[in-house]
């Protein structure tokens, strides 16, 4: 088996490349790869899938509610489970990847899917209702607080360890 291969991102990301080679060897084009735990997918910019995290999502939600044998029953343990074992999966690296609204809708569907399950079908302004009474903030909100934190993070990461943080926060224009 290969370890090298080649992924294209940019505004030719179909047309064909010649190939590449490491170490005597020609390294594949392929279309996505995982690296890190993150799915990068060729496309016009630079693109993360999350169709896998959805799948470990759902199994994860799943192997929770037949664990115990809850069923439908809507609890707080039930939502302590979602927000402690299920939430994490879904949106693990979504902190460093892009993500734009079409991602974040996507995943407000996910969880949607999973109250869906439980409570059966309600009107959408219900399930918004739900999440807040459980404590399950809006998946929008999720992902720009651990973007933030990351931003942070990487800024404290790469700047002078021995300066003022408020400097290195303006300095990554976090607060200006």
């Amino acid at each position: 088996m290969q370890k090298s291969a080649s992924l294209h991102f940019g505004p030719r990301y179909k047309n064909a490349c010649a190939n590449v080679m490491v170490s005597g060897l020609v390294a594949n084009w392929i279309t996505s790869f995982k690296y890190l735990g993150v799915y990068l997918e060729s496309s016009f910019t630079f693109k993360c899938t999350f169709a896998t995290k959805k799948r470990k999502f759902y199994q994860a939600f799943n192997s929770s509610l037949s664990f115990g044998k809850i069923g439908r029953i809507a609890s707080e343990v039930v939502f302590a489970l979602i927000k402690s074992k299920c939430l994490p999966i879904l949106l693990y690296k979504s902190d460093s990847c892009p993500t734009n609204a079409a991602v974040k809708h996507s995943f407000e569907f996910t969880l949607k899917r999973v109250l869906f399950k439980i409570f059966a079908p309600l009107p959408k302004d219900i399930y918004k209702d739900i999440c807040k009474y459980f404590g399950v903030d809006p998946i929008e909100q999720l992902i720009s607080v651990r973007q933030s934190k990351f931003i942070l993070r990487y800024c404290a990461s790469e700047g002078d360890m021995s300066g003022d943080f408020e400097a290195t926060i303006v300095q990554c224009n976090i607060l200006s």
